[in-house]
């Protein structure tokens, strides 16, 4: 019994049976070409494989040897199929190769892919996600954003886990529903923003997105990965929508909410057609400074923190949490800023400052 599965690995071109048809009929390819006006040439071309039989040669076959045009028709479709599935198979087998290059295990955890027991069907599972034909479509997508980020050497080094990342974003932000960007508006907001730094995850969440979409900004926190070594990333997805991604790699409290701003900051200075990633280093960058410097000033007026800074009064956890408390915010932020200038050590105060953990 034959087998109705039966799939060949190779495609016969219809030009094999041209030729067994001349030669049944006895008649050369200079003959052909007298018959039905085609050059030797293109007859040739059509034999080997290398030129298709088109809908006028099908009427020109079946003229000359007497078959129906249908007949040679199917068989240049069926052998254009064979092609197709051929190459198909063959970008199949690659993209199997290269699914351990990605993180895959990681994706089917956090819930981003289904797992499949079968490798073919894995690898076609992770490209759905991605939303590409292959991994060499893949690569074309997202080289884009590392050319927009300006690059970076953490980028370069493991690209797809930052594209996992940066792919589960992109999908959650579509289900964002925001209104079209309003500055004014975003300003206005990022102060009520402001004064849940002294919230809980599960108090200030919601209210973080519903106030950024109200503004025209979709904030989305995604799972950071292994290898993964990005804090965040601001993009606009459409000229009317921004995109800000963040995680809590840190575990900090103060982190976050510095990145947060840090983001706002590039949302409101820099261009919509900039991609900026946040590797938590190469911040030489003139954008990156002012973007830092926003988040500084929008979390402390500078006045009011040169004042502080500038007291005799020791910084105690006292003091510390008084100063937080006459600002608004919480006293987390204000131990982060002492420790990144240098002005109390890294060990220090760190009983005030809130940590964040997933499924808060």
């Amino acid at each position: 019994m034959g087998n109705k599965d039966f799939s060949p690995d190779y495609a016969i071109p219809p030009g094999e049976t041209v030729l067994e048809t001349m030669e049944a009929l006895g008649m050369t390819q200079v003959q052909l070409s007298l018959r039905t006006g085609l050059s030797k040439k293109h007859i040739n071309q059509i034999i080997s494989g290398e030129a298709p039989i088109t809908t006028q040669s099908t009427l020109l076959f079946e003229k000359v040897f007497g078959v129906p045009a249908s007949f040679w028709s199917n068989l240049e479709r069926n052998y254009r199929d064979a092609l197709a599935r051929l190459e198909e198979e063959n970008r199949l087998q690659q993209d199997i190769a290269r699914l351990k290059e990605f993180p895959v295990k990681q994706m089917i955890e956090n819930g981003w892919v289904e797992k499949k027991n079968d490798k073919a069907e894995q690898a076609e599972e992770v490209l759905k996600f991605y939303g590409v034909t292959s991994f060499d479509r893949w690569k074309n997508v997202f080289d884009s954003y590392q050319y927009a980020a300006r690059s970076s050497e953490a980028y370069e080094s493991k690209p797809e886990a930052v594209s996992a990342w940066i792919r589960r974003g992109e999908l959650l932000a579509r289900n964002i529903q925001c209104r079209p960007f309003n500055e004014r508006q975003f300003v206005q907001n990022l102060k009520e923003i402001r004064s849940l730094t002294v919230k809980k995850p599960k108090v200030f969440q919601n209210k973080l997105v519903d106030l950024c979409a109200d503004s025209g900004v979709a904030v989305v926190l995604v799972k950071e990965i292994p290898k993964l070594v990005l804090n965040g990333i601001t993009r606009w997805l459409t000229p009317e929508k921004a995109l800000v991604q963040l995680n809590i790699r840190y575990k900090w409290g103060d982190i976050f909410w510095f990145t947060f701003f840090h983001e706002a900051g590039h949302v409101l200075r820099h261009g919509k057609k900039e991609v900026f990633l946040e590797f938590g280093h190469n911040k030489d960058e003139q954008k990156e400074k002012d973007a830092d410097k926003f988040a500084a000033d929008f979390l402390i007026p500078p006045y009011e923190w040169k004042k502080f800074i500038s007291g005799r009064t020791p910084f105690s956890i006292a003091r510390i949490i008084a100063f937080a408390d006459s600002m608004g915010i919480s006293p987390g932020i204000v131990v982060g800023r002492l420790q990144h200038e240098k002005i109390i050590p890294h060990t220090h105060c760190n009983g005030i400052r809130n940590k964040f953990e997933w499924g808060e």
